[in-house]
């Protein structure tokens, strides 16, 4: 059943017709780098665009491109020295126990992901400069257009990538018969090969290297390795529908005299699986594209991009938001060219339509970069120009691959969470044999970078971010995650719960005891952090980090929930209750803030990006006021202390800062690093700047977005508008996803929700937490009870929620 959103006006409520901003990105001029240029994609082929008039440039990239091949990267030496370290560290001696982690017991790096080349069109005006240029793009429609005039003729072109019919459509238009002049190549940043495939047709092939290393050894003259007979193939293929001629001669595609001109780009890899060697037939690439490329020549240009819309707007549609605020110049902000609009939102501009499309931007970025089906979304989603990209732009797991999952399932995304939960259903199987190889566990764990492969070893470099095996145990919260808001015992029994109860066995084999049966981690470390020893000097471990004890302790309160919605695992469960019980309690430092470490430490490096510690607090649950109240004091002291010493200076930190700020209620304070994420973050074409480019601040950005305005607990209810900024005074939000199960919409009047409807996707008791008098009324008009109360629900039945004094317009 479908219910309109409505809000409150003189004391009755009244169809409600919202007009929010367009949700486009437009510029007057061409990009002249990657920052500028505007990304597409379907999760699996993607593309910056980058608008030249006279000549597109079109990045390409496909999501199993990936350096390297499968291999063992485990270290066979490391157990041998696990006792040793531990002994130290026992004894305190936590820089002697960092060296011999450094020297003994790391790894090898992860592969990179990679660029698949550049398709180029060159466009014939005969000499005429081109006038009326615009481009952008679309959210809505995942659509990037260009148009513009050159002389007496007017030009547009409009790309996409069809999820679809898995095919990249450039469509080419003029109003002049006969004015499309084009010269169309395909290049590729690695060796490759481009020949004529017979009718009309253009192909590429090329390879990927064998190995690459980081980006810190662009100079060594063999950081980038190529071999025959190994690592990943691929082939692109271009076609096109025209009423021009086609003329494919000496590796370039010439279409002239046409007043269209539509391209059809596919492109396949040889890719086999993370455990199985790449094949190396072009043959048997071509067969795939041919099949991809008839059959979407079986729909003509309007049917295919429709085809596309109709599969974008199916999941982008779910989720609308409008905030409005007391800036009488805000309908001036958005007639502004994106860049410009930023630029003026940097100089103090009150552009909230601007935060509600860099919150829709972040959906769309997801959506573009991580599909069923997919890979999962990498540091920079699917977009990548680099051979050596920026930390290999693969998975890092100790904050940034899942943020960039924290929105997936309250801003209506739980389709594109999938391809995580497929990532990790590998790396149980890689990390198996790393939890046994490493460190004698059973079970499965992950360390900080993991790749095409499921690389889940040490990764060379310090023990600071190196040496940390709580990966696993971090991701494994998204599987659970997945169940609260969808909840679904198939799933849970035949997905989750296996690889959730592989962590388990890890972390229960990684504890140690203390003298006193108290259980703790060691060798510990908080995520690229350092403290300074009683000595003087620096070390990264220590014994039984705020984060390592978090991690467990929330895995196996989860293990337990689920085991008693399943049923199953009586023997497991006693163990995980044992263990649980003497798991060290967090610990507040005489400053009042949370200790990092079991240990009271000085602070290396007071503002330092991570503030790991408070991961209880957000994306975790157990820092909250409902179980230790004084924790949550002490989180918000550790934020002031981060902040006040330079923290959040990288995009992924800010973004991490205003969702533990909505979480601890302070909507001001998460308002304002929304502020600092769009004018110190953020690019032209709106991607997160860390510096360089890296995707999870959109992410982390958007997520942060929405727990400002929805907030929910299984076990304790949903809150409405938990942290409205100030600023925010006026607007609605449709389509957001609470845990239990449910949609929700909201209206909010002069600061204060007036109405919201929930639709109960699942049947479960539905609770609202929010102070004051409010009445919950189900279709019928039928008042059901108020705040706190638990009231049963039925599948596919919408629920209205009025305050009881509602706010005066």
């Amino acid at each position: 059943m479908s219910v309109k959103m409505k809000s409150y006006d003189e004391q009755n409520f009244k169809e409600h017709e919202s007009h929010p901003a367009p949700l486009k990105l437009w510029y007057r001029e061409p990009a002249n780098a990657f920052e500028e240029a505007l990304p597409v994609g379907n999760g699996r082929l993607g593309a910056m665009v980058y608008g030249g008039a006279a000549e597109e440039v079109l990045l390409l990239n496909e999501d199993t491109l990936w350096s390297g091949f499968p291999r063992d990267t485990n270290n066979y030496e490391a157990a041998r020295y696990l006792k040793r370290a531990r002994q130290l560290l026992m004894e305190g001696k936590y820089e002697e126990a960092e060296a011999l982690i450094e020297a003994k017991m790391l790894g090898v790096n992860s592969q990179a992901y990679q660029p698949l080349g550049h398709l180029r069109i060159k466009q014939n005006f005969s000499g005429t400069a081109f006038t009326d240029y615009k481009r952008e793009l679309c959210l809505d429609t995942a659509v990037a257009s260009v148009k513009f005039q050159a002389g007496n003729s007017s030009y547009r072109r409009e790309t996409w990538v069809s999820a679809a019919d898995q095919v990249l459509i450039s469509h080419y238009e003029s109003d002049t018969p006969g004015a499309i002049e084009l010269a169309i190549s395909l290049d590729s940043p690695h060796p490759f090969s481009v020949h004529d495939g017979g009718e009309g047709r253009l192909i590429m092939n090329s390879r990927c290297p064998s190995h690459v290393a980081d980006n810190y050894h662009r100079d060594h003259p063999f950081s980038v390795q190529y071999e025959e007979d190994h690592g990943i193939i691929y082939q692109a293929m271009l076609e096109a529908d025209t009423d021009g001629s086609v003329i494919v001669e000496s590796g370039q595609m010439n279409i002239i005299g046409a007043s269209y001109a539509v391209l059809r780009i596919t492109a396949n890899t040889s890719f086999r699986g993370f455990d199985r060697m790449p094949g190396q037939s072009y043959e048997e690439l071509e067969a795939r594209n041919l099949e991809q490329q008839n059959a979407a020549a079986m729909h003509n240009v309007e049917a295919l991009r429709l085809r596309h819309i109709e599969a974008h707007q199916a999941v982008m549609g779910r989720v609308h938001l409008r905030l409005e605020g007391n800036d009488n110049r805000a309908g001036e902000y958005a007639l502004l060219p994106t860049d410009q609009r930023l630029t003026a939102y940097k100089n103090g501009s009150k552009d909230l339509a601007l935060e509600a499309l860099y919150f829709q931007y972040g959906r769309y970025l997801l959506l573009s970069s991580s599909r069923p089906g997919t890979q999962a979304a990498n540091l920079q989603g699917i977009w990548n120009e680099h051979v050596q990209p920026p930390w290999n732009s693969n998975y890092t797991t100790n904050i940034n691959v899942g943020m960039n999952y924290w929105l997936a399932e309250s801003c209506g995304l739980g389709e594109c969470h999938e391809p995580l939960f497929d990532l990790l259903e590998e790396l149980s199987v890689t990390g198996a044999r790393t939890a046994a190889v490493h460190y004698g566990c059973e079970g499965w764990t992950a360390h900080h970078n993991v790749d095409l492969w499921r690389m889940s070893s040490p990764s060379a470099g310090h023990p600071s971010w190196a040496f940390w095996p709580m990966g696993g145990v971090w991701l494994s919260q998204h599987l659970w995650e997945r169940y609260l808001f969808r909840p679904q015992l198939d799933y849970l029994r035949e997905k989750a719960y296996p690889i959730m109860r592989g962590a388990a066995l890890f972390s229960l084999d990684w504890l140690q005891e203390r003298d006193g049966g108290e259980l703790m981690t060691l060798p510990s470390s908080s995520p690229e952090n350092k403290f300074v020893t009683g000595s003087g000097g620096v070390s990264s471990v220590a014994i039984s980090s705020a984060l390592d004890v978090t991690l467990i302790r929330e895995l196996f309160q989860n293990m337990l929930q689920a085991q008693k919605l399943l049923g199953e695992d009586e023997a497991l469960r006693a163990r995980i209750e044992d263990a649980l019980s003497r798991l060290p309690e967090l610990r507040i430092t005489g400053e009042g803030l949370v200790q990092e470490w079991q240990d009271a430490f000085e602070e290396h490096e007071p503002g330092h990006r991570h503030v790991s510690h408070l991961y209880g607090l957000y994306p975790g649950s157990s820092i909250s006021e409902l179980v230790r109240p004084e924790l949550v004091e002490a989180a918000r002291l550790s934020l002031d202390s981060r902040i006040s010493n330079g923290g959040g200076h990288t995009g992924w930190s800010c973004a991490w800062l205003i969702n533990l700020f909505a979480r601890l209620k302070d909507g001001e304070r998460a308002h304002h690093f929304i502020e600092v994420l769009l004018s110190r973050s953020t690019l032209p074409n709106l991607l997160d700047n860390h510096p360089p480019f890296q995707i999870d601040g959109n992410f982390g950005g958007a997520a942060g977005i929405a727990e400002l305005l929805l907030q929910s607990s299984a076990d304790d209810g949903i809150a409405l508008l938990p942290a409205l900024p100030v600023a925010w005074t006026e607007g609605e939000v449709r389509g957001l996803r609470a845990r239990g199960g449910f949609e929700v919409d909201i209206a909010w009047r002069q600061g204060e929700w007036v109405k919201a409807l929930l639709t109960s996707k699942y049947g479960s008791p539905l609770s609202i937490v929010n102070s004051g008098g409010l009445r919950i009324r189900d279709e019928e008009g039928k008042e059901l009870g108020g705040a706190g109360d638990r009231i049963p629900t039925e599948i596919g039945r919408v629920y209205d929620v009025t305050l009881n004094t509602p706010a005066k317009s």
